[in-house]
């Protein structure tokens, strides 16, 4: 889909040439190609663009320009200090137009001449243009008369710089597509994404490199006494399903775990939620859609400095005769009981089965959970921010960074005794919620009984995997968060 062309703009034959433009103080931003500074004048002069960020304006090359394309866009990049997600942002908005003017080829020119590192701007350029061009069609009928716009081929053109613009451009290429993956796990609906689908996408995976696949069913999990995942299935008529993914080097380097809540549907259980919005419980799964398209990633990228698990525990959570009911009481793997008052926080009950399982089983060097888990964060941070819980302040350091470089920003929160004495329950060693305060953290506070002495992280991305910040790259509905936050994560692994 993406490659680098040596052939110059006035060489290509494509439907569409891109161009990123700096916004300046006084006059018409600058341009590399004469034809086209041209066109900026024209367009700069009549006040229909000055290249603040975001704005775009298209024209269309005669012969006296010597380009090749039918269209050729113009994007500004703004005049604030440049960042990576002002390329992003721009790949996003060049996307954007290329599916309205059904270009199927596109030829983007990277801005050498501008201060900032090429192989950065190449890679969140390709990044944005891959998740900006994200659809999903697939229960939509095509109407022949008017069939949506679809890029089949991108190529980038750098005059300098080559090596790193390759280099940035793949790396932008597979993070883009492994979010436009967990966009894909999460839009599909709950009838048709359950835990037997994770379990499938994760075996073919395993088709991959390096890649492992174990699936344990009903009748593993009841060998191993895992309460949690099988007490919120109870009542489902679909069967649970923990799915293990392994990638090896064959060295010896550090473990990474990753764990993903796979909830493909929540109904709350026997506390049933509200009727409005319950739609978008399909979405209750993109921790575990998360993990799974990083490991995607690691397989296309094949890392030397890291092996990586990735548990998800799947199951839904539906209301059915047998389902667990408040006031049950359920033994975790390892041996700990828990007082369920709420069978709608049920997300904490299936990652704590696959926490103290891969600790024990793995015994990683450090372990990450992502899962869809309180609305309690979106109450404190909105849609803007991930919560980010661990017991680790190098950890907390470099996932708050690997989150800054991929555009998906996090915010770490407290942890603490106080917080784990509102869990402390009559009946049981824990009780499932800690009361109204503090909701996202002692949600968190629950999980950390179960990871024992390892380094730990929790993300909660209840407020960021839907509706998160408006972006050009970002659709509505599912974002498909996480997935590039963990890839830069292990990019940077020490």
């Amino acid at each position: 889909m993406i490659s680098c062309t040596k052939k110059k703009p006035e060489q290509f034959v494509c439907d569409m040439i891109i161009y990123f433009v700096r916004q300046v103080e006084k006059g018409a931003p600058t341009c590399s190609h004469n034809g086209v500074k041209k066109q900026i004048d024209l367009a700069a002069n009549s006040g229909d663009f000055t290249g603040k960020e975001g704005q775009e304006f298209l024209f269309y090359p005669d012969d006296s320009m010597s380009l090749k394309a039918k269209r050729v866009p113009v994007v500004g990049l703004g005049k604030k200090d440049l960042s990576r997600e002002t390329f992003r942002k721009a790949g996003g908005v060049a996307s954007r137009q290329a599916l309205q003017g059904k270009a199927g080829t596109l030829l983007v020119v990277v801005p050498v001449e501008l201060a900032f590192q090429a192989g950065d701007m190449a890679e969140c350029l390709a990044e944005g243009l891959v998740l900006g061009s994200y659809q999903f069609l697939k229960y939509k009928k095509e109407d022949e008369g008017e069939k949506p716009g679809k890029i089949a081929k991108i190529s980038f053109y750098s005059p300098k710089h080559a090596t790193a613009v390759r280099r940035g451009m793949h790396q932008g290429l597979i993070s883009g597509r492994c979010g436009n993956q967990v966009r894909n796990m999460a839009n599909e609906p709950g009838n048709l994404w359950t835990a037997v689908d994770f379990a499938l996408y994760a075996k073919s995976l395993a088709l991959k490199p390096r890649l492992s696949c174990k699936v344990l069913g009903e009748k593993e999990l009841k060998r191993l006494k895992m309460g949690g995942l099988l007490g919120v299935n109870q009542g489902s008529s679909q069967p649970a399903r923990l799915v293990i993914l392994e990638y090896r080097t064959g060295k010896k380097v550090p473990t990474l775990l990753l764990v993903g809540k796979g909830l493909t549907f929540d109904s709350g259980g026997i506390s049933l939620k509200p009727g409005k919005g319950m739609d978008r419980m399909k979405y209750d799964m993109c921790g575990g859609a998360a993990v799974m398209a990083a490991m995607e990633g690691v397989a296309e990228e094949q890392p030397e400095n890291v092996d990586v698990v990735c548990i998800v525990p799947s199951t839904d959570n539906m209301p059915g005769p047998s389902a667990l009911k408040p006031g049950d009481v359920i033994t975790i793997y390892g041996g700990k009981t828990v007082e369920v008052l709420n069978t709608d926080a049920e997300g904490r009950l299936i990652l704590a089965d696959a926490l103290a399982y891969g600790v024990e089983k793995f015994k990683p060097d450090a372990v990450i959970d992502l899962a869809t888990l309180t609305g309690a964060v979106v109450v404190g941070l909105g849609h803007h921010r991930t919560g980010l819980l661990t017991n680790d302040d190098d950890l907390s350091s470099s996932l708050l960074a690997a989150g800054e470089r991929s555009g998906e920003p996090l915010w770490r929160l407290p942890l603490g005794r106080e917080y784990t004495k509102q869990l402390e329950s009559n009946v049981a060693d824990l009780k499932n919620i800690g009361g109204p305060a503090g909701g996202t953290i002692t949600a968190a506070a629950f999980l950390e009984e179960f990871v024992g002495d390892a380094v730990w992280a929790h993300l909660d991305i209840a407020g960021t995997a839907w509706d998160f910040t408006e972006k050009s790259y970002v659709p509505k509905g599912a974002s498909g968060i996480g997935a590039r936050t963990l890839l830069e994560l292990i990019r940077a692994w020490k």
